[in-house]
């Protein structure tokens, strides 16, 4: 009996439009009565974050999925997150990641070409806006302050084609190379990239060096005045939400044109040269074109949010792009499922709640214990050591749940769905 209750679709698409709705009221209830722990705060934003994907499941309407979705993302968090600036940040950060592990995705999930160096082209966005949009460029072009904030939206897609022309040229020499031997030339252009950012300061001062960029021009400050003016919002808040809608629109218009490019036949040959690459040549796929072709789509979208990155950031520096950001990008993608564009993104989601809501909730929650001299079976707080702050274990958190997925669930939370062709005298279903 309840079985049938459960399998039936439209009692399905009411019980997860029924968990959206509470978990909608259970983070409007911690934002309008001021709740400030950071542990429940991030349980009620994780349990948001699992009914909006139990709505997105097969079994649901299209009208439900659609409906939940957009009143979520464009209506209930930039309403809560003007007042809680702590969700539009974990919101953006979210979306910011999701988008770089989809075009990571795109070359390690689709085409099956490990890289460990996809930070780099993320950095060549960030650096291009942070060189053009402040007075970093005085240094290059004597007297010119840089271009005005409105100029960001016309740098947004140079900086895609730019990341994209870098991300062909790191595919050109790495084609005659597969696996581990592969996966070491990207993390050596991944470590060429942050070198030259840190040693472009001299003899014309570039990048600025180890020191970085500061006050990067901001692309919504004079339109965020102009609205605070009569809407009596601050200025800051407002900028926070136009990054926050910015991010999720090319969130949403990568995960569009990334799901229609895999249904197609670009996508088709990317999992051909997957499975068995000789194969795939032999069939007649032009494998060096589909390979390019992966590494300069990743590679674009990674850049645009490069340039969201420093003009939110104001501020960028060559450490902001090691490789231990590679590293994360990378985890999102096999947390998810690798080949899985929803898996991804839900990967993407996991890890940024994590390191930036429990564990600093953990380590807030910890630093308050200590001021206030409590103490756990005849142990105070105070004589707790620094070195075992939960905040400066994210890596070690991260790795271990890298090895139970690789030990008990390969796959990802969420794995791909492949599709079935069925072959007839005239066409491909």
């Amino acid at each position: 009996m309840i079985r049938k209750l459960f399998n039936n679709g439209k009692n399905q698409t009411t019980f997860a439009l029924g968990a959206v709705f509470l978990a909608v009221i259970c983070n409007i209830i911690l934002a309008t009565q001021g709740i400030n722990n950071s542990f429940v705060v991030s349980l009620a934003f994780l349990l948001l974050v699992s009914s909006l994907y139990r709505l997105n499941s097969s079994s649901v309407a299209t009208w439900a999925r659609v409906f939940g979705v957009v009143s979520v993302i464009f209506g209930v968090l930039p309403w809560i997150g003007l007042s809680r600036l702590d969700y539009l940040d974990v919101a953006t950060q979210i979306a910011l990641f999701a988008t770089l592990a989809m075009g990571l995705n795109l070359v390690v999930g689709m085409v099956g070409l490990l890289d460990l160096g996809f930070i780099a082209f993320f950095a060549v966005g960030a650096y291009t806006w942070a060189i053009l949009g402040s007075s970093q460029l005085s240094e290059i072009w004597i007297g010119f302050a840089g271009l005005p904030g409105w100029s960001f939206f016309l740098v947004l897609p140079c900086a895609a084609a730019l990341a994209g022309g870098v991300g062909v040229l790191l595919g050109l020499p790495v084609l005659r190379v597969k696996g581990d031997y592969l996966a070491l030339v990207t993390l050596g252009f991944g470590e060429v990239i942050r070198v030259l950012l840190n040693n472009l300061d001299k003899p014309i001062n570039l990048t600025g060096g180890p020191r970085g960029i500061p006050s990067i021009h901001q692309p919504f400050a004079e339109l965020a005045t102009t609205v605070a003016q009569w809407s009596g919002i601050e200025n800051y808040r407002l900028q926070a939400l136009a990054y926050y809608l910015l991010t999720v629109l090319i969130a949403f218009a990568a995960a569009w044109v990334f799901n229609r490019i895999s249904r197609s036949p670009i996508g088709w040959a990317w999992e051909a040269i997957r499975e068995d690459e000789i194969a795939a040549q032999a069939m007649g796929i032009p494998r060096i074109r589909m390979k390019l072709l992966a590494f300069a789509l990743g590679a674009s979208v990674s850049g645009m949010m490069g340039v969201v990155f420093a003009a939110k950031q104001t501020f960028i520096s060559p450490d902001s792009f090691d490789f231990n950001q590679s590293i994360g990008i990378l985890a999102m993608v096999v947390l998810g499922g690798v080949g899985s564009l929803r898996g991804v993104v839900l990967g993407a989601a996991v890890m940024v709640i994590l390191n930036v809501q429990v564990l600093k909730g953990f380590s807030s929650t910890l630093a308050a214990l200590k001021a206030s001299g409590a103490s756990f079976m005849g142990s105070s707080f105070t004589n707790w050591p620094p070195e075992l702050e939960p905040s400066k274990y994210e890596r070690l958190l991260f790795g271990l749940l890298v090895w139970w997925m690789m030990i008990y669930r390969p796959e990802g939370l969420l794995p791909a769905k492949r599709p079935i062709f069925i072959r007839d005298d005239n066409h491909v279903a």
